[in-house]
């Protein structure tokens, strides 16, 4: 089952204010709604007491969907209803697969025609986007504010020359059925400007972020250790949340995020949190006492996954091989139609461990590029009784239960679940802060496969 959001409403739009003046505008908000909720004109409304999430995105998408016109929402790195439908509507426009995602073709199609405008004089690159008030289609950033009224500092890095840095304030408040004398609120700082210019200003940054409170950062794309305002905000959260779903170079990436942690970044990865159900599954396949006893016969591993990124096969096999005690020794990359990997463990008893991972061509990719697809954990040994396949939903299992031979192998579908999108694993991640052990044991081995 799921739940929906409470609605959300806006008591102030969002405003062009200076930098000095963000402070004082905030205040000067929940002050006029606290004196009508006196005076019994409207709700009492209360500024947020739990968190600070910073989100830092370095996609242009919005940018440039909404300098070409497609786009009416706040640029804040949020994908949401709104940039859905302006992704489809710019699709349809340039004669592309109108999916509403922004694919590689879709981006470099919507940068060829903001550069082409802006040379022939039809665009302004110093405008500032103004925000439409209209709240169809809100995005992740309402459905955490929903879930935990809080500040949410939005920077949003643009394309351009240097012009300095811009701010908006708003807020908005879920509207709670139980109450409806008083209002518990989200605040929301946009910070827009180039890199270099967010970066300049990275002391003002870190004072927004309220003191005494949790301290979040939501780094989408890959973070840049040696970018100083990435090292900032590191240094003063509670959690670095990325999503390695979205990495480009992942083993690198990979490699990197352990680095980091190494380092004592605490790093939270969404793309980790839609491992689980696959982690549960395989767990309860070797709960019976019987077939507890043949984990230790497991010595055959194959995964499968959507074609593109490998993260989370890459994941799950660095979790499995923390858990049973493997020690890689050898990785090879074959490549070829399915990109296979193999990659050699040795047990704690000296037995060896052999693991295919497999990148599969599918025609209807999902919204998460590199989502397992199925999983077969077997043995050479004939007589254990350990044979575990596990497939997605949506895909049959027919590769991996012709990979059983003469063994008869356990066989459950991994549902797809609803709390793995986005808005709500990262809601369910501002829950918790620090450091997640079982994730920064598993991404140890995976260091140990990649190197």
């Amino acid at each position: 089952m799921t739940t929906k959001s409470p609605p959300v409403v806006s008591i102030q739009s969002p405003k062009d204010v200076s930098l000095t003046d963000i402070e004082a505008e905030l205040h000067q908000i929940w002050q006029s709604y606290g004196a009508a909720g006196e005076h019994g004109e409207s709700p009492y409304a209360m500024r947020a007491t739990t968190f600070t999430l910073v989100i830092y995105e370095p996609d242009e998408t919005q940018q440039l969907l909404a300098a070409l016109g497609y786009y009416t929402g706040t640029i804040d790195g949020i994908a949401g209803p709104r940039t859905f439908s302006a992704l489809k509507a710019a699709q349809k426009t340039y004669g592309l697969l109108r999916t509403g995602k922004a694919d590689d073709c879709t981006k470099q199609r919507l940068r060829d025609e903001y550069d082409s405008r802006l040379k022939n004089g039809e665009l302004n690159n110093t405008e500032r986007l103004k925000y439409s008030p209209d709240r169809q289609g809100s995005g992740i950033a309402d459905a955490i504010a929903a879930a935990n009224p809080c500040r949410i500092i939005a920077l949003s890095p643009l394309l351009g020359d240097d012009q300095g840095v811009t701010a908006q304030v708003s807020a908005s408040c879920p509207i709670q059925k139980h109450s409806q004398s008083s209002l518990v609120c989200c605040e929301y700082i946009s910070l827009s400007g180039t890199a270099a210019a967010l970066e300049r200003i990275g002391g003002l940054i870190t004072e927004l972020m309220i003191g005494e409170l949790p301290k979040f950062v939501w780094w989408k794309g890959t973070p840049d250790p040696e970018y100083g305002l990435f090292k900032r905000l590191s240094s003063l959260s509670n959690s670095v949340i990325i999503d390695s779903s979205s990495f480009n170079d992942v083993e690198s990436d990979l490699l990197q995020m352990h680095s980091l942690m190494a380092q004592g970044t605490a790093i939270a990865d969404l793309n980790w949190r839609r491992l689980a159900p696959w982690q549960e599954l395989t767990a309860e396949a070797f709960d019976p006492p019987e077939r507890r006893a043949a984990l230790t016969e497991v010595d055959q591993v194959t995964i499968d996954y959507e074609k593109g990124n490998p993260a989370q096969a890459l994941m799950f096999l660095g979790w499995l091989a923390s858990r049973l005690k493997w020690r890689p020794v050898s990785c090879q990359q074959e490549g070829g139609d399915y990109d296979i990997r193999r990659v050699q463990f040795v047990a704690a008893d000296q037995r060896t461990v052999e693991a295919e991972l497999a990148g599969i061509p599918v025609a209807d990719v999902g919204d998460i590029p590199g989502d397992l697809i199925s999983l077969r954990l077997g043995s050479t040994n004939m007589e254990a009784d350990c044979c575990t396949v596990l497939c997605s939903e949506t895909t049959g299992c027919m590769r991996m239960e012709a990979g059983g031979g003469a063994q008869s192998c356990r066989i459950q579908q991994v549902s797809p679940l609803f709390d793995q999108k986005t808005d709500l694993l990262i809601s369910q991640q501002l829950q918790r802060w620090g450091r997640e052990m079982l994730y920064e044991e598993s991404l140890a081995v995976t260091d140990q496969i990649l190197k």
